[in-house]
């Protein structure tokens, strides 16, 4: 027999819709399984169950009213946040042993979920300020993915990504600066969007110098996380970067026919001289296979950003570990790469700060215009399967920790860099079980084309049955 976590978020919403169960029902049913379930997977650093059922009966009374003309198929559906982002009235860490702050207001992609009447039942896991690519701070359990307790579920939206793999949640909110939602979806077997520059809000405070980091959906389907990005993408006055509006929803676009598009592809990293996995090679050399399958054309290409950027983001990368303003009992609380980060960064003249990020957009427009004659571009999403837990971080050689991690994520960042709208689908998995996924990017505020292509691969090989033993 079925049970609420085995529906898709938008068949739970329409579930609430129709009266066959309440927001209330679903809100428990998830913090049950949080409780049970989330420390053995490190998927929440706090759960908010008070909050959780006030949402929920918001919800419930909407749907008693009839009061649904124009609200999102999502209503009343479980969505953890990030504890990189603010609730209302809840602590927030981010990630760190020396930080909690409550602030008195929802940061502006938060406010956008609350008010289509999604239900926050906790906030996720992430490591210290939401740098390193693996979740192991030292205010809760490491987020493993579900598929193998022993492996990372990388980051930085480790527990977001841990939690729905594990039925925690059926969607969760994630946030991108290097690829820390497209990598956790990657090992934890996930939908994980990246959306374009100024598609979703990132305010009040925003995330730093370079702009790279936004805020996106994690999901088992291209439904559920297109779904999400209509709740997520909504402009405040104010914002810096604002994506042109989309022609319809996003969620429509996952009906529709992508056409047949001209894919590039590419395999050699960016970030570090590291070659993909032989596993990762075959992911992409089967997902070119497909997409042949399904009439579209596939070219091999270069990468098309050129490996000077990675200096260049680094330095960028470094100044937003410096931007943080801490006190002297916080700095000492501070894990080993954070503090070396800081360092790092207080080492670098203002001046060859500007030029870093000033050289960063030169290149970003170069690699937009290399990208251009092209649909979409297909890569891997990271250079090997999950990695087991520790290892990548390496408290007493922090540059060490800072390296292994650019060898395993040799793909991602360069979105962040040119702004272009990302996805991980999970279309490939191990003879061990482990899912291995893919990327694809498209041109700026193409979040549409992506979802359709997305779509119609998961069509083609469906993948939201597969589940780990925890479910």
């Amino acid at each position: 027999m079925a049970q609420l976590h085995d529906l898709t978020a938008l068949e739970q919403g329409a579930a609430i819709r129709r009266g066959e169960v309440s927001s209330v029902e679903l809100a428990q049913h998830y913090l049950v399984r949080s409780e049970e379930h989330g420390p053995a997977v490190g998927a929440f650093i706090r759960l908010t169950p008070e909050l959780a059922l006030e949402m929920a009966r918001a919800a419930d009374a909407l749907v008693a009213a009839k009061d649904l003309a124009g609200r999102s198929p999502l209503l009343g559906v479980v969505c953890p946040i990030k504890d990189l982002d603010s609730v209302a009235g809840v602590p927030t860490t981010f990630g760190s042993a020396g930080v909690v702050l409550t602030f008195p207001y929802d940061d502006n992609a938060v406010a956008a979920m609350r008010a289509a009447g999604l239900v926050f039942t906790g906030k996720t896991n992430t490591p210290e300020f939401g740098f390193p690519n693996y979740t192991e701070p030292e205010i809760a359990p490491p987020a493993r993915t579900p598929w193998d307790l022993t492996r990372s579920a990388a980051g930085s939206s480790g527990g977001a990504a841990a939690a729905v793999a594990a039925g925690l949640a059926p969607i969760a909110q994630g946030s991108d600066g290097g690829g820390s939602i497209r990598l956790p979806a990657s090992v934890c077997g996930l939908v994980g969007l990246k959306p374009s520059r100024g598609r979703v809000s990132n305010g009040p405070s925003g995330y730093g110098v370079g702009d790279l980091a936004v805020i996106g959906p994690l999901a088992r389907t291209v439904r559920d996380a297109a779904a999400l990005l209509d709740v997520q993408a909504v402009s405040f006055v104010g914002d810096p970067f604002r994506a042109p509006p989309p022609e319809d929803t996003f969620l429509s676009a996952a009906g529709a026919d992508p056409g047949r598009l001209r894919i590039g592809v590419f395999t050699t990293p960016v970030v570090a001289d590291v070659a993909p996995s032989p596993e990762v090679l075959a992911a992409v050399a089967d997902t070119v296979e497909l997409l042949l399958e399904l009439g579209h054309e596939v070219v091999e290409i270069p990468a098309p950003i050129p490996t000077s950027a990675v200096a260049e983001f680094e330095v960028v990368w470094a100044s937003l570990a410096d931007s943080l303003p801490l006190p002297p009992e916080v700095e000492q609380q501070l894990r080993p790469l954070t503090a070396m980060l800081r360092e790092r960064a207080r080492r670098v003249p203002s001046g060859r700060l500007a030029a870093a990020v000033n050289t960063m957009r030169g290149i970003a427009r170069q690699a937009i215009i290399a990208m251009e004659p092209f649909d979409a571009v297909l890569s891997p999403t990271a250079s090997a399967p999950p990695f087991l837990v520790g290892a990548l971080r390496d408290d007493e050689d922090p540059d060490a920790d800072f390296e292994a991690q650019k060898d395993w994520a040799g793909y991602t960042a360069i979105y962040n860099v040119t702004g272009q709208p990302s996805i991980n689908i999970p279309l490939n998995w191990t003879d061990q079980g482990l899912p291995i996924g893919v990327q694809f990017a498209a041109r700026m505020g193409a979040e549409r084309l992506l979802i359709a292509l997305a779509a119609e691969l998961e069509e083609a090989r469906p993948w939201a049955h597969r589940r780990p033993s925890i479910w």
